[in-house]
C-alpha cells in the first residue's frame, strides 16, 4: 500500500463537500467545493481491494477533489462509529509518481490492498481502511473528508461524514 501525500499548513476554513449518489450503480461520490487549482499533477489514484472493490481518488492540481466508492467492499455495521476527536486541518498534496513515460502533470496510479468498512447504523458515517491497520493521525481535507496518513505519510485510511441516506431509504 503505498499513497504518498505531503501536508502542508492550511489555509483558512476547509472546503465544503457534496455528496451525491447513483442509484443505478450504488456510487457514491464525495466532490470537494471549491476545487483546488494551482500547480500539480491531474489525475486519478484507484484503490482496488482484493475483494474487488474500488475507491477512487481524484485529484486535481496536487489537491485530492473528490473520492468515489465505486464498488463497495462489504460494510460492517456498528452500532455507533465515530471519527477520531482529534483532527489536523491541513492541505494534503498528493505528488506525482515516479514515472518518466507520463505525461507531465497528467498521471494515474493504481493500489492493490485490502480496503475494509465500517459504518454506523444509519450510514451517515463511513471509514475505509486501507491495507493493515497502523498508528495514523487524522487530517481533514474537506469539512466532511477526512484522511488518515500514517507514519510514512502513506494514506491509511478515508472518513466520510455527514453522507446522505441512499435515494429511495
Amino acid at each position: 500500500m503505498n499513497i504518498a501525500v505531503q501536508l502542508e499548513p492550511s489555509s483558512g476554513a476547509p472546503p465544503e463537500v457534496d455528496y451525491t449518489w447513483d442509484k443505478d450503480t450504488d456510487i457514491l461520490s464525495a466532490q470537494v467545493r471549491p476545487k483546488a487549482n494551482g500547480d500539480g499533477m491531474s489525475g486519478s489514484v484507484e484503490v482496488e481491494g482484493s475483494d474487488g472493490s474500488w475507491l477512487i481518488l481524484d485529484v486535481a492540481a496536487g489537491r485530492i477533489n473528490g473520492i468515489e466508492v465505486a464498488v463497495w467492499p462489504d460494510v460492517q455495521k456498528r452500532s455507533s462509529l465515530t471519527p477520531p476527536a482529534d483532527i489536523e486541518d491541513a492541505r494534503v498534496v498528493v505528488p506525482p509518481p515516479e514515472r518518466r513515460s507520463a505525461p507531465r502533470g497528467i498521471s494515474s496510479l493504481e493500489v492493490d490492498t485490502a480496503i475494509v468498512a465500517e459504518s454506523d447504523s444509519h450510514e451517515r458515517v463511513i471509514h475505509f481502511r486501507l491495507g493493515k491497520s497502523r498508528a495514523s493521525r487524522t487530517v481533514r481535507v474537506a469539512t466532511d473528508l477526512l484522511l488518515e496518513v500514517d507514519r510514512k505519510s502513506q494514506i491509511a485510511g478515508v472518513w466520510l461524514l455527514n453522507v446522505p441516506p441512499f435515494p429511495g431509504e
